[in-house]
């Protein structure tokens, strides 16, 4: 029996993972459990050191410790040092090292729905680890520009400093909308409960040569980034589909198995 975890704040309960996982480990006859944990900022560096004690096998790493983790690696898989940011541990002995598969499930996601980004225009919102993914891959994919929008200017200073890109403040955006064939959003900010300003923002976004929206978050009632799609005549996709597929990446590293990704997409849509 080998134990796997997700580590976030109180959204760890929140998260899919946990049932997914624990889905696929039983139909791939795989002895595991996966089990979410609830980690306060301050005890983040006590909780990767458990994963030795408690010689848990792998970690999952969500919002907001995917950049905070980084340190606490004895070692960095070569896509995670580029990005800085990890969302994938894998424990060997006492030595853990850091995975990011974000960006390949966001590279997969859209080649599942044959978008092609080279030669266009991106709009990604956020600079947390998720952006840094996305803005990564879009450039790694010969992204014609990418325009990152964000709350804090040296976050968004830093991500496009990083990779590449254009730089904006959320209010920059309001005032001078740059065209954009896609639309990600890499926040945790998808409906009006969320945030009200970027819901007024999102809401009034006139985006003619949009053909794709992406939020990266999933579940979330009355998603503004839909509605914003749906005005567009745009394509939508939400998250799912990239945990999908960067949740079979994360198997892969754990335990060797090439697992379908229609496995992780069907244990997505049973719960």
């Amino acid at each position: 029996m080998k134990v796997y975890c997700i580590i976030s704040d109180e959204r760890a309960y929140r998260s899919k993972s946990p049932a997914i996982f624990s889905t696929v480990l039983k139909s791939m006859g795989i002895r595991g459990a996966y089990v979410p944990f609830q980690v306060a900022p301050g005890d983040v560096g006590q909780a990767l050191q458990s994963l030795r004690v408690l010689n848990i096998a792998g970690a999952n790493v969500t919002v907001p410790y995917k950049e905070t983790v980084v340190p606490h690696m004895d070692v960095l898989s070569e896509g995670a040092n580029i990005i800085g940011a990890v969302n994938t541990i894998v424990r060997n002995g006492t030595e853990l090292k850091g995975y990011n598969t974000n960006a390949i499930g966001f590279m997969d996601a859209l080649n599942e729905v044959g978008f092609d980004v080279e030669g266009k225009s991106a709009l990604v919102f956020g600079t947390g680890g998720a952006a840094k993914a996305v803005v990564f891959i879009l450039s790694w994919l010969r992204t014609r520009a990418i325009h990152v929008a964000g709350r804090n200017a040296d976050h968004t200073a830093e991500i496009v400093a990083r990779f590449s890109g254009e730089a904006h403040s959320l209010a920059s955006i309001a005032e001078n909308q740059p065209a954009a064939d896609i639309i990600v959003n890499a926040t945790s900010v998808s409906t009006v409960d969320d945030s009200s300003d970027m819901e007024a923002l999102v809401k009034d976004l006139e985006m003619p040569d949009c053909e794709l929206v992406m939020d990266m978050n999933y579940d979330r009632p009355d998603n503004f980034w839909e509605k914003m799609a749906r005005k567009q005549e745009a394509q939508f996709l939400d998250g799912l589909k990239p945990l999908a597929y960067q949740a079979r990446r994360t198997l892969s590293l754990w335990t060797g198995l090439q697992v379908p990704p229609e496995a992780f997409i069907e244990a997505l849509s049973s719960h």
